[in-house]
């Protein structure tokens, strides 16, 4: 089995919700990193793929030497930041994007390979496939940020998904820092926030906040 990246604190971005605070994606990825982010996610389920190639290069550049980046849904963005020399480390996509196994054969084996599920039965298939390094859980609960996210199931949840997985497992969706103390104690390798970092008025004191969270979950 691949090694997972750091999971503990993963930030996914959002662009407009980076942009409402005066800030670009990139700033606030920056600010986030020098918190204690340890992993960064860029998500852009709206742009087109000029756009979110741009997004991609500007936090690879400005943070890939120093936690992974990781790519949402688009392999061929993920390919092509690559193919340009920007230090992307790797791909998440979910259910209904490619198989993870197809994914695995383009994107090859060096890379990360993260998965989106919420039953047992995706859990399964997660793990006897053998082409994913880690597995998102959620959601914790319910979420504007991803119209297409399943119904909130609280940490206790997540955690009861996550005992099942042999996958390593970060919570996703809706996650606050009061969540991450126990979502560590009950087994999880990480939480995957966005409002959190990217409404926050500062995006490293934020990040600061749920990185101290989660260490206090020992």
């Amino acid at each position: 089995m691949r090694p997972a990246p750091d999971l503990r604190v993963y930030l996914v971005t959002d662009a407009d919700q980076c942009r409402s605070r005066g800030r670009t994606v990139t700033d606030t990825v920056r600010a986030a990193v020098a918190g204690g982010v340890t992993c960064v996610q860029v998500r852009a389920k709206h742009a087109d793929g000029a756009g979110f190639l741009a997004q991609v290069l500007g936090v690879a550049h400005a943070v890939g030497r120093q936690v992974p980046v990781i790519v949402n849904d688009r392999v061929d963005v993920f390919l092509a930041a690559r193919g340009l020399g920007a230090p992307v480390a790797g791909v998440h996509v979910g259910q209904r994007d490619l198989p993870a196994t197809v994914v695995r054969e383009l994107i090859g084996e060096a890379a990360y390979l993260g998965l989106s599920a919420a039953t047992p039965e995706e859990l399964s298939a997660a793990e006897s496939e053998g082409a994913c390094d880690h597995v998102g859980i959620g959601a914790v609960r319910a979420t504007a940020t991803k119209t297409d996210a399943p119904a909130g199931i609280g940490t206790g949840g997540v955690i009861r998904l996550a005992a099942s997985a042999g996958l390593p497992c970060v919570a996703i969706g809706g996650v606050t820092s009061a969540d991450l103390p126990v979502l560590r104690v009950g087994g999880l390798a990480g939480a995957a926030v966005v409002s959190a970092i990217c409404l926050a008025d500062d995006p490293r004191e934020a990040a600061q906040q749920l990185r101290g969270a989660w260490e206090s979950g020992q």
